[in-house]
């Protein structure tokens, strides 16, 4: 079952590698299909560094969205004029003219 998830695990960083050109994937992936043990080994003692590093990235670009998210509260106007309103209806807001 461990080597099923490594399988993919590998896959999914041979597409996700923005410097591997279109022919490289799919020798890799050729590869992984006809051998899939060696070529898994060579991987990951070839490209192991660069696929932490990935997975890294990944991880830190979830954890910044996470947070901005989180910041951010509501982001919709929907939910902005809908509160705007009930603190005008509570009289919370002062009504501002704009005749002066």
């Amino acid at each position: 079952m461990a080597y099923v998830i490594l399988l993919f695990h590998i896959f999914g960083d041979v597409f996700r590698d923005r410097d591997l050109g279109g022919f490289a994937k799919a020798l890799w992936v050729i590869g992984l299909i006809v051998f899939p043990f060696l070529m898994a080994l060579i991987y990951l003692i070839a490209r192991g560094k660069g696929m932490a590093e990935r997975q890294a990235g990944v991880a830190r670009q979830a954890e910044t969205d996470r947070y901005i998210k989180s910041v951010a509260g509501t982001t919709g106007s929907a939910d902005q004029i809908a509160s705007a309103k009930a603190l005008l209806g509570r009289a919370a807001l002062p009504m501002v003219s704009t005749n002066d």
